[in-house]
């Protein structure tokens, strides 16, 4: 029966594997080793995706997820979070699945894991007022980012091009859709550092830190760019370098939190940060010591803030005293 359930899940909510190509989604190609590491990271969320709507039993599906490799396992976790969103949404009854996985297995990918049920929202066309309030005070708004990550992903004429926002996003709703919106940039431009920072300019400047900071956390979660190709993006973030930063630590504390770390974290930490990965991820750490509950601004855009921060002090210390303290 469960067999049966799920082959009726998969063909009726499935998508191809084309879906996440290149000439699929008309991504602007640019060096093919980036691009054949995207198109991995969209096999292996589709991977997480339909595990999710086969079985979703915590231990049969924790078994799929993973059977990838360790770095890329997260993107799985953030497939399975989809899956189970949108069995949620579409189910008359146990619609707890997302929760029961948040409090099992998919604790330590949490981060991933909220992002990964924006994917549903945005797929279903949802507004994101009733979902995010079930979820974590602090975390919530990575649904959020799911969401722009995946307008930016499936509808890039429209998201990243002619910089159509969803009108039933409001308030600090439209800041988190740009900061998913922009972790979309490194597929849409085939993670080519010399058309990022125009596609950036092209937006209106108030939304430019909110795609800084995604594209911070793209380049050091996924590691889609080199060595020299990180400087080159740095250099050219300019006064949003803190912007970019802040998104780098946040990647390096998704991976430290779930026990996953990559080389491609730890060098964007030391190109971007000016430090290791797991400093980074304590830098978001010091800046959660006592945070508020949400006030005026969600304690998640305080929380970016104090990150943030930390790099402009960073930035107003010349190098030479840097390297003497």
């Amino acid at each position: 029966m469960i067999a049966l359930l799920g082959w009726l899940r998969q063909r009726l909510l499935g998508l191809s594997a084309q879906e996440v190509t290149f000439a699929r989604r008309g991504f602007r190609g640019g060096e093919a080793r980036a691009q054949q590491r995207l198109e991995q990271i969209g096999h292996t969320f589709l991977h997480g995706y339909h595990a999710a709507l086969v079985d979703d039993s915590a231990a049969v599906l924790t078994r799929h997820l993973t059977e990838v490799e360790p770095e890329l396992v997260g993107f799985a976790f953030e497939g399975a979070a989809m899956g189970l969103t949108l069995l949620d949404s579409l189910s008359p009854w146990r619609r707890r699945r997302l929760y029961a996985f948040l409090d099992g297995p998919g604790a330590p990918y949490t981060y991933l894991v909220h992002v990964g049920a924006g994917w549903a929202l945005a797929l279903l066309r949802r507004r994101v007022e009733r979902p995010l309030a079930q979820l974590d005070p602090l975390l919530r708004w990575l649904t959020v980012d799911g969401y722009g990550f995946y307008q930016g992903f499936f509808h890039w004429p429209r998201a990243v091009v002619q910089h159509v926002l969803p009108t039933h996003l409001t308030g600090y709703a439209l800041r988190a859709f740009d900061q998913g919106l922009g972790r979309s940039l490194g597929f849409v431009e085939g993670a080519d550092v010399a058309r990022i920072p125009a596609t950036i300019a092209a937006f209106s400047p108030a939304r430019h830190a909110d795609l800084w900071s995604g594209v911070g956390l793209a380049c050091a979660y996924a590691g889609i760019v080199q060595r020299d190709a990180l400087a080159a993006l740095r250099d050219a973030a300019g006064r949003y370098r803190p912007h970019l930063a802040q998104g780098v630590a946040f990647a390096a504390k998704a991976r430290q939190r779930a026990g996953n770390p990559a080389p491609h974290t730890e060098l964007a930490c030391a190109v971007l940060c000016g430090m290791s990965a797991d400093t980074a991820a304590h830098v978001t750490d010091i800046a959660l010591q006592e945070l508020l509950p949400n006030g005026p601004e969600p304690a998640y855009e305080v929380w970016r803030q104090r990150i943030q921060a930390h790099w402009a002090r960073q930035a107003a210390v010349p190098q030479k005293e840097r390297a003497l303290s």
